[in-house]
């Protein structure tokens, strides 16, 4: 707490011009009748806009020393937005509702209070619960009903309603959720919520009467199934990934080993590779062994180099575990599949985000690449110096330009024998 500030109200602001000088002075209105003065500050948290909000922002808090403006060139998305405004916030209750005031203003006493007297940790508004009333037209109602359905099923969240945007935070407990939320745009709510049940907050959520207020923001196509992406990122971070001990990876492991193996017994005739195996020169089999052995480390060691140069820096160990996990996988997964796995394991372990992951590995892909290409530059070299170019071409088309190239002086094909007989003309 700062210069006497106990409340912060977050104001998240993205082309706000015709309602944001309103939206703040309702909001100082409602805070001074029940605040003393001095108590609280109303932030601006103005993210990135396109329109007038930035100059109405900074004239507002030029005017009343009990607004602020903070400023974004570039936009953060509404958690983003939302953090950065926090971060910056001087008081120990923290508060944010949409600007748009679609939540009734008579309960934002109870918002506050929750949090700065009562006690909670978390304090959220709710349309969902059975004594509250909410205009909800069908084009949101039916797909905010079906989400919060899929948030409590698959996240156990005893919440009925995450996305209303009428929320408060104790300071304190805010600042320890944050490091673990890694959504910053729409599903920042439904995170914070969700982690802060998990983590044994004090979250409480109470009706509210609730107005829809013009078009909303959110893209049902992109943000819904966007949001959907995220509850199964969390499901698998929550629920899954703790699971994934040592022990249970290095069983996976295994397990796709023998599932590779017996796959190979449909399409391979064990038998028949036995036979050819024990054929081969021993001396060029340990020589093949050892070259593939040395192969692990040196991929580790480049996997190494190429998130280093993307500022992830790695012991070579991990990275050989993770190369031999993908590789692995992809003998039984289709399509590189277990490429997917290596993103996820250095995710899980260590934190390097998934883009960062799946680029690492494209990088990869353009070396393999590369190193193919070289290879076969190199063949080809040798075998035109030494004349031997024919043999791959025989090669190249499994012997089939042997077989219809003509003899020296010959035709295309070999002449029936002299004593065939020719066709009947019956």
């Amino acid at each position: 707490m700062s210069d006497g500030v106990e409340v912060s109200v977050v104001l998240p602001a993205y082309n706000e011009a015709d309602t944001i000088e309103e939206t703040v002075r309702v909001t100082l209105e409602t805070l001074d009748s029940f605040l003393p003065a001095g108590a609280y500050e109303v932030i601006v948290a103005e993210d990135g806009c396109a329109d007038r909000t930035p100059e109405i922002a900074a004239r507002l808090a030029r005017e009343d020393d009990r607004v602020r403006h903070v400023h974004s060139d570039e936009r953060l998305g509404r958690g983003g937005a939302l953090e950065y405004a926090f971060e910056r916030a001087r008081g120990e209750t923290l508060v944010y509702f949409d600007t748009d005031l679609a939540t009734d203003m008579r309960h934002l006493e109870e918002l506050v209070e929750s949090i700065r007297t009562d006690g909670y940790d978390v304090a959220t508004g709710s349309r969902w619960l059975p004594e509250n009333r909410a205009d909800r037209p069908a084009k949101r109602g039916i797909p905010s009903f079906g989400y919060n359905t899929l948030v409590r099923t698959v996240l156990r969240s005893d919440l009925r309603d995450h996305q209303c945007g009428f929320k408060a935070f104790d300071r304190t407990a805010l600042e320890s959720l944050l490091p673990a939320v890694g959504d910053e745009h729409w599903f920042w709510d439904t995170e914070v919520l969700v982690k802060a049940q998990r983590r044994g907050y004090r979250v409480k959520e109470f009706p509210v009467d609730w107005t829809p207020k013009g078009d909303s923001k959110v893209d049902i196509v992109r943000d819904v199934f966007g949001m959907g992406s995220q509850i199964l990122r969390t499901f698998w971070e929550l629920s899954v990934s703790p699971r994934i001990t040592r022990r249970v990876s290095l069983g996976a492991g295994t397990a796709l080993v023998v599932v590779a193996l017996l796959l190979m017994t449909q399409y391979l005739d064990p038998q028949a590779v036995l036979t050819r195996m024990a054929g081969a020169d021993p001396g060029i089999v340990l020589a093949s062994a050892l070259v593939y052995a040395v192969s692990w480390p040196l991929r580790g060691a480049r996997y190494r180099d190429i998130l280093s140069s993307m500022g992830y820096r790695e012991h070579w160990g991990f990275l050989t575990g993770a190369v031999f996990i993908s590789q692995t996988g992809n003998l039984v997964f289709p399509a590189r599949a277990g490429d997917a796995v290596r993103a996820y394991v250095v995710k899980a372990r260590r934190s390097i985000p998934y883009p960062t992951g799946f680029a690492s590995l494209a990088v990869e892909r353009v070396f393999d690449l590369l190193t193919i290409t070289l290879l076969a530059g190199v063949v080809m070299v040798a075998l035109a110096a030494t004349g031997s170019a024919d043999q791959l071409l025989v090669a190249l088309t499994d012997g089939a330009v042997g077989a219809t190239r003509p003899p020296a002086g010959g035709p295309l094909s070999p002449s029936p024998p002299a004593s065939a007989s020719p066709p009947s003309l019956q």
